[in-house]
């Protein structure tokens, strides 16, 4: 008989999602807005706000997904037809896909090898030859890729020094900090993302956070279809369907009072890789490059080097998959994808050389003693066994 699939990340609910969507049904609260929509901004705020360092300007909008909010990060910071925005080449394609929705032109950007994400130094490279062609770049996009923090002090100093403003994308990085400081606090404007894979779920969400009071008091004005103050519908601006639903938010308050625990479990599964490849030559699995960073291990990622192993990338993907166990290659970078093929790139070929060579494996926080069984005997069967 077939044994179960193990997923890569598959929702967990934690227990009392259910009572806070019972009392949206009791309060026949099961419209757009609602108490668990309010509540549920305050726990990320609560959550994200950390006094010992300083970060008490966190305002959180709950909308419909992270695609929303990068959507209404770039309309906030002014993004129009024509502008280009930097971002990071390997990432999902929900980073990029909000600037053509604005009609810009994305500007995509290499990754560095410590943190797989944005480098600094051919982002300063890219804003110095677009400036040259008489195009500064309307705004940045760095994602915490995979829940690793990227480099925030090198990326907010070249920002800084050309004055452009950084959305950042830490959709895969709820609970993961740099220095103390929990991700999403960081850039001008950051984002989250709570679909059904996500360290929390709220089955499908999202949420922008903003440093002042009056920049989510206008994401929330645009995610409501941008309906003027007035006693009948009128509309001065373009809006847009946007905002979290109650019933979704209630499921995203019971996620919150377990998150900690999730990342822990997420943790022990980086350690439980951690501790099997140890003695398997030619694999690399990722971690933190110091103490600074505080990864969330949404997903743990492995290289595998085919010269020493000799064995693929896809070879094991593929015998895991015999094994009905799900593992995924890295995100394809987006200046490969045939959508972006003709938009500028900068970079040396590092996001695509870890396409070729990474894996991320099972992560949830939901595995079980026996899926780690099974896992460890997959593993070890594939890299022991003979050409």
């Amino acid at each position: 008989m077939e044994q179960g699939k193990i997923w890569l990340s598959s929702p967990h609910m934690g227990g009392t999602e259910q009572k806070f969507v019972n009392e949206a049904f009791d309060a026949n609260w099961v419209a757009p807005l609602g108490p668990n929509v309010t509540g549920f901004e305050l726990d990320i705020e609560s959550y994200l706000s950390d006094s010992k360092n300083e970060v008490n300007d966190v305002h959180v909008a709950a909308l419909s997904s992270g695609t929303a909010a990068l959507h209404l990060a770039l309309i906030l910071l002014g993004v129009e037809p024509g502008d280009e925005v930097l971002c990071q080449s390997m990432t999902f394609a929900a980073s990029a896909n909000p600037i053509m929705y604005l009609g810009a032109i994305p500007v995509f950007v290499d990754s560095e090898r410590d943190t797989l994400n944005l480098c600094p130094v051919y982002l300063e490279k890219a804003i110095e030859d677009r400036i040259s062609k008489g195009k500064k770049p309307k705004a940045i996009i760095a994602v915490h890729l995979y829940g690793m923090p990227y480099k925030i002090d090198d990326i907010q100093k070249v920002a800084e020094k050309f004055e452009i403003p950084i959305v950042e994308d830490s959709a895969e990085a709820l609970g993961s900090s740099y220095k103390g400081r929990k991700c999403g606090t960081f850039g001008t404007i950051g984002i989250l993302s709570f679909n059904g894979n996500k360290i929390i779920t709220t089955s499908g969400g999202g949420a922008l956070i903003a440093k002042e009071k009056s920049v989510k008091n206008k994401a929330v004005f645009l995610a409501t279809q941008a309906r003027d103050d007035a006693p009948h519908y009128q509309h001065s601006e373009i809006g847009y369907n946007y905002r979290l639903s109650n019933i979704s938010a209630g499921i995203g308050r019971g996620q919150m009072e377990v998150l900690d625990e999730h990342v822990d479990l997420r943790r022990a599964m980086n350690q439980f890789y951690q501790d099997i490849f140890l003695n398997i030559e030619g694999v690399t699995v990722f971690s933190e490059p110091n103490d600074d960073y505080f990864c969330n291990n949404w997903l743990t990622i492995i290289s595998v080097d085919e010269k020493v192993t000799g064995k693929s990338r896809e070879e094991f993907r593929l015998y895991m998959e015999g094994l009905n166990i799900e593992c995924r290659p890295l995100w394809k970078p987006m200046h490969l994808q045939p959508v972006f093929k003709n938009m500028p790139f900068y970079g040396n070929g590092i996001a695509e050389e870890l396409f070729e060579t990474g894996l991320c494996l099972p992560s949830g926080s939901n595995l079980t003693g026996d899926d780690r069984k099974r896992l460890s005997v997959g593993i070890n069967g594939f890299f022991s066994a003979q050409n």
